[in-house]
């Protein structure tokens, strides 16, 4: 059964989610930025119109005696991981930042222990602690099972006062072995790629011609004459007479044969480590639910899609809007969510029933509003 735990992930992982049981872990973390994000009750941000906003959480972190029993406790799991976030914190001074890292290293060394052999990490962040959190998960997971970095473009170009505009996130991908699952993406072909195949047959399909001589190869080749044209050819007669009969041979006026390519056959380009194509959710999207740093639910998708299968289970740990959940609802995966708000549950709790009509789970631990609230 897929569960919602409302309370601290790091106690939610020690004591409620047992070792190597999770095929892939994506996580949104609170990115110290300093700031405390609102959500806009009633869903959508609407022009002229007025919307009540609420705390959702508080990204701000302080060094304080739960920093230093983090710390003092990391010794006893990881040494050489607490060693060296203690030279950053004697470098960095006792902080927001070190206690931020602190937070973080725990609970990544938790999410390492439950994760299956054959699973994936993706830590969503951006250039605030991305460069140290690389430095910690390349000590928890191992330098060789850093993947990639992926840079995603989540909005267009802006005007941040005398910097560049800061419109990318990091999304840090690792494996915890070489037996990680990988399923191929391919996007869509673009503009300039298919003007290549400027060439119609009759009934309309777009192609480009390609070269059949094996000429210049470090291969083998095949030489004979086809139709008056002997050349060294890349297959054998029995292909050649078999593409012609399909029509995919293209007799030049030079007096030489080349191959069709059909842009209809074409499966895409391989998912590259800059993602632009998908942005961020403007105030009118329809998915939008007005909670903040809410993600597209087509980069969940696409996580999903490349590092678990049918069936796999997915975590979140940092699970705030649900997003995550939600994708991995459509995609048929098994799910676990974890969020310390009662804000963050009862709006999953709602988005997943209004987008899955009769979905079961259980909501673990399940929170009370105070009146204060």
């Amino acid at each position: 059964m897929n569960r919602l735990y409302y309370g601290d992930n790091l106690d939610v992982l020690r004591n409620n989610i047992a070792t190597e049981t999770v095929d892939l872990i994506y996580l949104d973390p609170p990115f110290n930025s300093s700031t405390d994000y609102k959500l806009i009750v009633g869903g959508r941000q609407q022009a002229n119109v007025s919307h009540t906003q609420i705390t959702a959480f508080e990204d701000t972190w302080h060094w304080n005696d739960e920093s230093n029993r983090s710390l003092n406790e990391l010794f006893q799991i990881n040494g050489e991981l607490a060693e060296v976030i203690d030279l950053l914190v004697c470098r960095l001074g006792h902080n927001d930042l070190s206690a931020y890292l602190i937070m973080m290293a725990v609970r990544l060394v938790e999410m390492h222990r439950v994760l299956k052999p054959t699973g994936s990490l993706y830590l969503h962040c951006d250039p605030t602690a991305s460069h140290y959190l690389k430095i910690i998960i390349d000590l928890i997971f191992g330098l060789t099972n850093f993947r990639n970095e992926i840079t995603w473009k989540r909005t267009s170009a802006h005007n941040d006062p005398k910097k560049f505009g800061a419109n990318t996130d990091i999304i840090l991908y690792y494996v915890k072995s070489d037996r990680y699952c990988w399923n191929q993406v391919y996007v869509a072909n673009d503009e300039k790629y298919k003007s290549r195949f400027r060439n119609l047959d009759p009934d309309g399909r777009r192609w480009t011609d390609d070269n059949l001589t094996a000429k210049g190869l470090s291969g083998g080749g095949y030489t004979y004459q086809y139709k008056g044209i002997t050349s060294f050819w890349r297959c054998p007669i029995q292909t050649m007479e078999r593409l012609d009969a399909e029509g995919r041979l293209h007799f030049t006026k030079a007096g030489g044969i080349r191959l069709k390519r059909y842009l209809d056959e074409t499966v895409g380009t391989p998912l590259q480590a800059l993602w632009d194509d998908i942005g961020l959710l403007n105030s009118q999207a329809k998915e939008r639910l007005g909670y903040p740093t809410q993600k597209p639910v087509a980069l969940l998708e696409r996580i999903i899609q490349v590092s678990s299968n049918t069936g796999d289970l997915v975590l979140d740990p940092f699970c705030g809007g649900g997003t995550a959940l939600h994708a991995a609802e459509k995609l048929n995966r098994q799910w676990i969510g974890i969020d310390l708000t009662h804000l963050a549950i009862g709006l999953i709790e709602g988005r997943l029933k209004s987008a899955f009509p009769g979905i079961e789970f259980n909501v673990i631990s399940r929170p009370v509003a105070s009146l204060e609230e």
